[in-house]
Parts: C-alpha cells; sequence; structure tokens
C-alpha cells in the first residue's frame, strides 16, 4: 500500500551522503540543460541558470513530491521562444510571473485531481515521447559549430568518452552503491580528458556561467489591459504545460519511490517557484522528468537532494563558473543518453499484444506528438480525447433491454448500461411502439441517466408513446432525472425508496 509524503517529514530515514552526492549530480547536469534552454528561448544563458535554481530551490522545499526536481525546461522555452522575440524579454519575466499566479490557485482549487482522468496509455506515450526528445536533443552535441556532423578523430573521441559515461552508469551500481554511478562518471570523464589533454566540447564552449545571486527585478513592462492580453495566453500556456508535465513526472516518481505524492501541494509549489523566478530574472520552468529520474535512481528520496542540487547550482554560477566550463560535453549526454534509456517504457512493447487496440492508438499517437511537435500538452490532450471517445464509443454499445410480459398484459424494458448523448440512438432502436400493449414500464434499475442528451430521448420516448394513446411507466429515475423531465407526474411510477439519488449532468 503507497504511503502518503508529508511537506516535513522529521521521522524519515535520510541517507545524507546519498542526497549530497545526488543533489550535487543533480546540479552538474542541470547546468548544460538550463543554458541550452534559455537559448532556445532566445534568452541569456543565465536567465536559465537562476530559472532552474528559484524552480529547484522552492519546490524541494514546498512541493509535494521530495526527490522531484524542477529546472528551466524545453517545453517552457518552446512556448515563450515567440514571446521573447516579438516583445522582449521584461514581458517574458511578466508571463511567467502571471503562469505562477494561474499554477498556484490551480493547486488552491485542488485541480490537481484531474490528473485522473489522464488514461495509462497516454503516460505510456508521454513517458516515451519524452526519452526519445531527450535523446534526440543531445544529438547536438555530435555536430561542430556549422551544424555539421563530427567526422574522423572528433567524432571517435566524442564516441568513446560517452561510452565510457555510459558503460561506468551501468555498471558501477553492480559492484557499489555508496557512490552514485552518474557522479563517478562525469568525475572520471573530467580526468581523463584534462590530464590528458584530450581535446573536446565543453560546457564553457556553450556560454560562460559566471554570474551573481540572481537580481531582485519587477518586469519593466507597461501597466494596462493591453499588456495584460498580450501575456495572458502565453502564461496560460506555460501553466498547463508546466503543470501537465510536473503533475505526470509526479506519477512516474511515485511509481518508482512505491509512496505517493501532493499533487495539490506541488501544483500551489510549482506557481510559487514561477511566481518568484519571473521577479528573479528566471525564465519559469517546471518538473524535469531527466533529472528526477537521475535523483532517485541516485536513492535520493528526501527534500535535501533538491535542496542541494540547487544552492550547488547557484554556487557554480556564482563561484565556481571556470571549474564548471571546464566539464566534457561527453559526459553530460552519456548520462542524458542513459536517462533516456531509463525513461523509456520498454514494457509496453510486451504489452502491445495484450492492450486494446484503441490504448495502443493512444500511447503511439501521443508519442508522436510529443516527438515532432514538442507540445506536452498539446500530446496529453490528444491523448485524453481520443481516450475518452473510444471509451464513450465503447459504453454507448453496451446498452441493452430485457423485454418481458407480465400476466396483467403489461410490457416491461428493463434498461441496463449507460443512458448518455452516445447511446441515445441505440436507447431509442430498442422499443416497439407500434406493436407494444396499451401500457408499458420502463425500469433504469441498473441503468443510469447520465445527461441531457438522455433526458430529451426519455422525452422523445414517451412523446412517441403518447402520440399513440399508450401509457408509459418510467421506474427508479433520480429527483432531479423527475424534475428535468416534461410531464413527469404522468409518466413516472415514483419509488422513493429505491430511486438512486445520482446528479444528472446539464450538459454533454
Amino acid at each position: 500500500m503507497k504511503k502518503y509524503i508529508k511537506l516535513f517529514d522529521f521521522k524519515q530515514k535520510v541517507d545524507y551522503k546519498i542526497e549530497i552526492l545526488s543533489g550535487l549530480t543533480v546540479a552538474l547536469a542541470l547546468v548544460p540543460e538550463a543554458m541550452a534552454f534559455a537559448l532556445i528561448a532566445g534568452l541569456s544563458p543565465l536567465t536559465g541558470l537562476y530559472a532552474a535554481f528559484v524552480m529547484a530551490f522552492v519546490t524541494s522545499i514546498f512541493g509535494g513530491r521530495p526527490g522531484m526536481i524542477s529546472g528551466a525546461t524545453g517545453a517552457i522555452a518552446v512556448v515563450v521562444v515567440t514571446l521573447a522575440k516579438d516583445y522582449g524579454v521584461e514581458y517574458v519575466f511578466a508571463a511567467v510571473v502571471l503562469s505562477g499566479i494561474i499554477q498556484f490557485l490551480a493547486g488552491a482549487l485542488k485541480l490537481g485531481k484531474l490528473m485522473r482522468l489522464v488514461p495509462h496509455p497516454v503516460i505510456f506515450g508521454f513517458v516515451n515521447g519524452l526519452a526519445v526528445i531527450i535523446f534526440m536533443s543531445q544529438l547536438e552535441q555530435f555536430k561542430d559549430a556549422d551544424g555539421n556532423w563530427l567526422s574522423g578523430t572528433n567524432l571517435y573521441i566524442l564516441l568513446a568518452l560517452v561510452l565510457t559515461t555510459m558503460l561506468i552508469i551501468w555498471g558501477l551500481p553492480k559492484l557499489t552503491r555508496a557512490v552514485p554511478a552518474s557522479l563517478v562518471s562525469i568525475l572520471v570523464i573530467f580526468a581523463i580528458t584534462y590530464f590528458l589533454g584530450i581535446d573536446t566540447k565543453t560546457v564553457g564552449d556553450i556560454s560562460s556561467i559566471s554570474g551573481g545571486f540572481p537580481p531582485f527585478h519587477i518586469p519593466a513592462i507597461p501597466i494596462n489591459w493591453e499588456t495584460f492580453m498580450v501575456i495572458l495566453p502565453y502564461a496560460g500556456i506555460m501553466a498547463g504545460v508546466g503543470l501537465i508535465e510536473s503533475l505526470l513526472t509526479l506519477n512516474i516518481v511515485d511509481e518508482i519511490t512505491e509512496t505517493r505524492g501532493k499533487s495539490n501541494k506541488e501544483a500551489m509549489a510549482q506557481g510559487a517557484a514561477n511566481l518568484l523566478s519571473g521577479f528573479f530574472s528566471g525564465m519559469g520552468g517546471c518538473a524535469m522528468i531527466g533529472q528526477s529520474l537521475i535523483n532517485v535512481s541516485n536513492g535520493a528520496r528526501a527534500r535535501l537532494s533538491g535542496i542541494i542540487a540547487s544552492s550547488a547550482l547557484l554556487a557554480f554560477v556564482m563561484f565556481g563558473a571556470p571549474v564548471i566550463e571546464l566539464l566534457p560535453m561527453a559526459a553530460l549526454t552519456g548520462l542524458m543518453i542513459m536517462v533516456s534509456i531509463g525513461t523509456f517504457e520498454w514494457a509496453s512493447f510486451k504489452t502491445i499484444k495484450r492492450m486494446p487496440k484503441s490504448d495502443v492508438l493512444v500511447m503511439v499517437l501521443v508519442t508522436l506528438v510529443t516527438v515532432f511537435l514538442h507540445n506536452l500538452a498539446l500530446a496529453v490532450l490528444v491523448g485524453v480525447i481520443i481516450a475518452a471517445l473510444v471509451f464513450a464509443w465503447d459504453n454507448a454499445k453496451r446498452i441493452r433491454a430485457r423485454k418481458s410480459i407480465d400476466e396483467n398484459g403489461v410490457k416491461h424494458y428493463e434498461i441496463y448500461g449507460p443512458l448518455f448523448f452516445g447511446s441515445t440512438a441505440l436507447f431509442n432502436d430498442k422499443f416497439d411502439v407500434a406493436n407494444d400493449p396499451d401500457e408499458i414500464v420502463i425500469d433504469f434499475y441498473e441503468s443510469r441517466v447520465v445527461d441531457m442528451s438522455a433526458i430529451e430521448a426519455l422525452n422523445k420516448i414517451t412523446e412517441r408513446y403518447q402520440k399513440v394513446d399508450k401509457k408509459v411507466h418510467l421506474k427508479h429515475l433520480s429527483p432531479d432525472c423527475r424534475r428535468l423531465l416534461q410531464n413527469a407526474d404522468e409518466i413516472i411510477d415514483v419509488n422513493i425508496i429505491e430511486d438512486p439519488t445520482y446528479k444528472v449532468l446539464a450538459n454533454e
């Protein structure tokens, strides 16, 4: 049985060595990604690093999922790139602040429970697509400054370093788990390249990471309605994308750690982190599945690892830039490739033959949308919509009617299966108005009237019988059904004891 995570669980046994070493490993992996995502958005690398610090620090302390890491992400970078290009960085900061407010309100209103509507095939597709994106993004390291693929000695050196990194991450845990394999791999590759004088791309070749403490800065934008309407669409999309990615990552970490995080608390923490990020010169962000998996795979389970990661990242920026800029990108590339391999749900291939074709379609479609459009919110939305339509179609075919005539010549229709907008046509086909006796009973004891389309179907079927002077009794309908039906007193056989009390949806 899963345990619920407390905000601060002082009784939790914490392996301080693992938490600290894992946090340092995550910090090293955060540096190039935060820089790269900022550059994708057309912003200064420091805006990505500042966002990574603020997001990781705030969510590690107040989030609903200890061990999960947040920071600047590609999903957010893709959203803000147009805003940054058309209006400038100040509008980006303002949009990040607004997105944080939206996320905080979503958590306060307990909208995190909506993640229950995301089916498992959608999560499979999302995770697989994200794994492919992580892998594909590492291929950029195999190109030169002009965008051409490396060849010859440079390619062989890079491949050797990347494969060595992957071998250490794969093999070291089989020998010992005293230290995180990912951290050892980074240090080993750094030592090889530094002491042997191997010429390979480093973090500093991307951009300098030297800076100070994130400066507090109120976005310098006009305070008027026009400005609000400019940033609102971007803020709304950022809030939605950030929450979807964060809460899906929370679910994945839940499964790995066999504990249960708090989605609404995480949503509020994400909102607060984005709010502060916008005021401290950051581009905003959300949970990062790659870094989160690095962290939990190292054995980190407490909030300390995230706090160490964010603090170490800030220390790198303020004091350690000259050293961190010497880290070979090959080590970080190998680390992220192993993350992508570990992220991919290989079990989904084994279950394809046992899964319904509709679930396979949803999983593949979500994967493709994630990979080719890099729009995680759209991918999840498409998957949920298709899964909902398939569910509606399957349930529409399940409505049945048992027919019988009692000793008094009254015909009974015992309905079972849900009556809703998708099943009304089949429901209407069950009745033989012309040939039925003068009195019939339609019993909903094993059915449920779900929406207004179902109410309208009941009205129509009773009108058809009334036109030929035949009497209809409707049994076991809820009080709200009776109120919504026309001429209810004349057609409903009321049974207070057995009538259900469910509510009919007032829309479709």
